[in-house]
This record gives C-alpha cells, structure tokens and sequence, in this order.
C-alpha cells in the first residue's frame, strides 16, 4: 500500500498498475461521507486519492485511511476569481495523477471537480449530487445556481442522487436525463454503520447518555440535530415548541450550532436560549449517546439531499417525524416509521409530535419499523457494491 501523505507540491504517484480513483470534495468535512467506502474499493484493486480545501481534516482523513490527499484552495461560497484558480490548480494536479476516473461531490465540489475533470481528458467522470440549493434560492442566484449544476450533471458520464426524490427533482429542472442518473441501493450519502456507531445494543446506557448531557432522566425527549438555520425549520420548530412546552415533563434537546449563513433571528435565538425547557447544546462527536438520551427526533427541514440524521435516528430504534421536502421525504415512511408533514407547516409538526408525546407504544413500534427499514435497504456495504458496479462500468466503456 502506498505511504499515506498529504502532497503540497506534486502527486505522489506517477504510475499505477491499478485503476486510480480521485475524489473532489469542496472542504475536508465532507470526507466523511467516505469513510468505510475506501477500505472496501481499495480492497477491490482500487488506488484511492482525495482532494479538498486543505486543513487538519484532510490530514486526519489522509493519515487514518492510508490515502494520499491534494490540497486545494477552495469553499463553499460562489466566487469567480477564486473557484477559476481552483479549477486551473486541479487540472496541474490531475495531469500529474492521471488518474482513471473522478468522483466529485456536492455542488461546488461538483463544478469544479468536472470542469477540471473535462479540461484534463478524464476518461470517466462521476458527479454525486447530495443536495439542491437551486431549490429554495429565488432571482439571480437559481439562475446561477441552475447554470452550475447543469454544467455539473452535463460533463458527469454519471450522476448519483442520494434519493429517489431528488433524482426526480433534478430530471424536472432539466439538469440530467434519465439515462445519466440514478440511486444508489436506497439511497443516502453512504449508508448507516447499523451494527457498529448507530447499533442500539451497544449504545450508551439511556440514564448515563442523559445525564452527560443534563437531561432529566424522567422526561420525554424531542431531539432535534443540525445546523441551527433557517432552512433546517428552525422557526417552525420552536413555534411548534410554544404549544408544547406546557406539557408536563417534556424536554427540546437541540443538537448543533448556530451559523452565519441563513442565520436565524436575534429574537428567534433569544427563544430557544431563554426556554428552560430546551436543552441546547453546540456540538458533540457522541451521536449515538444523544439519540440513546432520545424518545423522538424530529427534523422540520425545506430541502435535503437525503439527510443523515433521520437514517441514524431510525438505525437507534427511534421514530422520526420530517416534512415532504425534497430528500427527507425519502427518510421516513409516514405512518411506519415516523412521520412527514407539510413543508413550514408548523401546526402539522406540532400535531405529529404530540401524538408521539402521548403513545409510547407507537414510538416504539415505529422506532422498531424504523431500525429493520435500516437494516433492509440502508447497509453501507449495499451502496458500496452498487457504485463498484457503476465504477467498473464507467471504466469498461471508456476503454472500449
């Protein structure tokens, strides 16, 4: 196995005997949506490689999966100037990997990993489309953001949606056609590890997840995870909340931070900091002990890509209530396995999360539904094997 390095001034490799693999992601976070994925390909004769903004994350990704990593200077934001130097620094990294296929991801990763990926001759070319901000944005910015994708999708010789309902949403704008897209296993960014981090039966003790995280032990327990921003249903959330927060014994345990872009209101922050019964807490690593502390996980989000929480939530054997949003919809099978209510509706929320407050047996029931939903469709290793076929598909056509 090659060294495990972090290049700064060249590749690292030169010649392969195997197929090369390079993965675009705009910043070092989003590797995470690989983990377990490049022991598996590496392990079917793949040479693996990355390339992200540079930082601690790629370095600690580099390091712990043995992979070699090109910095890029890239984020998240549109910028012109900035995004043309990344492309033009991508291609000088790709001439020298020559690598045989890329796989970028996100939007921005997207855009700049097939434009870079055309303009140096890459014989295969994969975008993973993990969200539509086209889809909540209004006046000049979807025209931009309508431009990117489609010139994304157009120079993919494939496109993966994480979930069936996006798929659909990027065919209606026109962005792919049906022949060039499609869902991995059922979707979702790489599966839920159900037997490992999010299995119930070696999760942390419920009194002890509780009280790590200052939660009353006797109470009902609606989690909310995520970025604290407006298209997460934030507002909706804590309206829902103010008809709620009178029942006896109940607890809002929001998990995640507060962010500047799409921030929330001075005054909706002052609510969810002033309410004794929310619990907020900024950030944790210890997923599986907030939803071991959980009964109900809610995420009253505008748009998804196919979001992780409610996949976990359900492979922790809890109930999830989400809206009809593109991406979440695909999360939870209404009335099996949680709830969806209307997108901004925040009656409706409220209503779903009552019911469950009420009927225990029905969280359990559903959270039950929920953990062999996982286990049926969701495994990582599924997904995995799916886009080994698409690799060597992909690979076999541009040889031909």
């Amino acid at each position: 196995m090659p060294r495990a390095e972090v290049t700064r001034s060249g590749p690292s490799f030169t010649t392969s005997p195997v197929p090369r693999v390079l993965h675009v992601v705009t910043v070092p976070l989003t590797l995470r949506f690989l983990r377990g994925q490049v022991d598996f390909m590496r392990a079917r004769g793949f040479d693996v490689q990355v390339a992200s903004a540079p930082g601690p994350l790629l370095d600690e990704f580099c390091s712990t999966y043995g992979v070699t990593g090109h910095p890029i200077p890239m984020n998240r934001k549109i910028t012109p100037r900035a995004d043309a130097a990344a492309v033009a620094e991508l291609v000088r990294v790709l001439r020298g990997v020559r690598p045989d296929l890329v796989h970028a991801h996100t939007p921005k990763g997207g855009l700049v990993g097939m434009l870079a990926a055309a303009a140096a001759r890459v014989p295969a070319r994969i975008y993973h489309m993990r969200g539509l901000p086209y889809l909540t944005a209004s006046g000049p910015m979807r025209r931009l953001l309508w431009a990117t994708e489609s010139t994304s999708c157009g120079l993919a010789h494939r496109v993966i949606a994480v979930s069936e309902s996006l798929k659909d949403a990027a065919q209606r704008a026109r962005f792919v056609g049906a022949s060039r897209i499609r869902v991995l296993a059922g979707g979702s960014s790489n599966g839920v590890d159900a037997f490992g981090r999010f299995d119930p039966a070696t999760a942390p003790v419920r009194s002890d997840a509780r009280r790590t995280f200052g939660l009353d032990p006797e109470h009902t327990v609606v989690t909310f995870v995520g970025r604290l921003v407006g298209d997460k249903g934030i507002a909706e959330l804590v309206e829902a909340w103010q008809r709620l927060r009178h029942r006896p014994a109940t607890t809002l345990f929001v998990v995640g931070p507060y962010e500047e872009r799409d921030a929330l209101s001075g005054e909706l922050r002052a609510r969810i900091e002033g309410d004794p019964t929310i619990v907020h807490l900024p950030f944790t690593e210890d997923m599986p002990a907030v939803y071991a502390a959980s009964d109900l996980v809610v995420l009253p989000t505008y748009r998804e890509g196919f979001p992780n929480v409610p996949l976990e939530a359900a492979s922790m054997g809890l109930p999830v209530v989400t809206t009809d949003a593109v991406g979440a919809r695909d999360s939870v099978v209404d009335g099996v396995t949680g709830a969806v209510v209307t997108v901004r509706d925040s009656g409706a929320l409220g209503r779903a999360i009552e019911r469950y407050l009420d009927d225990e047996a029905l969280r359990r029931s559903h959270g039950a539904a929920g953990r062999k939903r996982v286990l049926d469709e969701f495994l990582p290793e599924r997904i995995w094997a799916e886009l080994l076929t698409e690799y060597e598909a992909l690979l076999d056509r541009a040889r031909r």
